[in-house]
């Protein structure tokens, strides 16, 4: 599992050290194998190989007449970027996939369970933001998934 938020810096080559603590799971997991993608809140997602191809599966078995779903398709796979950590437990980032995130210097990384989520700091600050501003507004409650979750 990978949870946590860590403050991360890109290079000027667009390499990411991945932080200590998940290096050891993640070459457990996946020898070091990662993929980066999009994501539509314009961030990138970061899956050990193993779990990007259990989803990979299911997004090529969506109907590809269904306009939402090949859109999603198109995101997701077609932007998907095979990644390997180096010697020093590194990442180098696709300059596409940095530029569609944003990325420039300081990022975000975020644990998610089975995978991270990497935002420009800046978004990150703003859309947290945002989300907690909303949340606290919403009149209409948890949806049925969430309403029996006790924290």
């Amino acid at each position: 599992m990978f949870r946590g938020a860590n403050k991360v810096t890109l290079d000027a080559k667009g390499r990411m050290a991945i932080p200590t603590r998940y290096r050891e799971r993640i070459g457990a997991l996946c020898d070091g194998r990662l993929v980066v993608t999009v994501d539509r809140d314009y961030c990138l997602l970061v899956y050990p190989l193993p779990e990007w191809e259990d989803i990979e599966h299911k997004l090529v078995r969506l109907p590809t007449l269904n306009r939402q779903a090949r859109r999603l398709q198109r995101l997701m796979i077609g932007y998907a970027s095979e990644v390997e950590l180096d010697g020093h437990g590194r990442i180098l980032l696709p300059k596409e996939l940095r530029e569609f995130g944003g990325l420039t210097r300081q990022a975000i990384l975020i644990g998610q369970g089975n995978r991270f989520e990497l935002w420009d700091e800046t978004r990150w600050k703003e859309r947290r933001d945002e989300w907690l501003s909303e949340e606290a507004t919403e009149a209409d409650g948890l949806p049925d998934e969430l309403a029996s979750l006790s924290f």
